[in-house]
């Protein structure tokens, strides 16, 4: 069972940018395909982005295109999502994800929460002015 932990959360102001990142404590998240979750209360969890463990293929929730990448460290043990332009509505607690599926982030499929099987406990985002 990996242990995943994300950190990089905080508050910030509309227009400011933010660095979360997601690792496996005590192992490393190269074998992983990686996405990023984000929820809010009352609402469904939402698939926000993903890195494919085959070719480190990305893909992206249409909401966040243009703002937010999503990518490995030069170790390939973390995986790091950077946020710029932040909005209010970015406001979540967001989450990392693993699936041992090594394409799952070719197909549309990469936003189902059952295709995870490794999750962490989530760092709050709050963009307020």
């Amino acid at each position: 069972q990996e242990h995943i932990v994300e950190s990089g959360g905080g508050l910030v102001q509309p227009g400011e940018s933010l660095r979360l990142s997601c690792i496996a404590a005590g192992s490393t998240l190269e074998y992983y395909s990686i996405a990023w979750f984000r929820q809010t209360p009352g609402k469904e969890r939402e698939g926000v982005s993903c890195i494919s463990a085959r070719d480190d293929r990305t893909t992206y929730a249409d909401s966040v295109k243009e703002r937010f990448t999503i990518s490995r460290d030069t170790a390939r043990s973390a995986v790091l999502l950077q946020m710029k332009s932040l909005e209010p509505e970015d406001t979540a607690v967001y989450y990392c994800a693993a699936s041992d599926w090594q394409e799952l982030c070719r197909r549309p499929g990469w936003t189902s929460r059952s295709e995870y099987v490794h999750w962490g406990q989530g760092t709050q985002v709050t963009v307020s002015s």
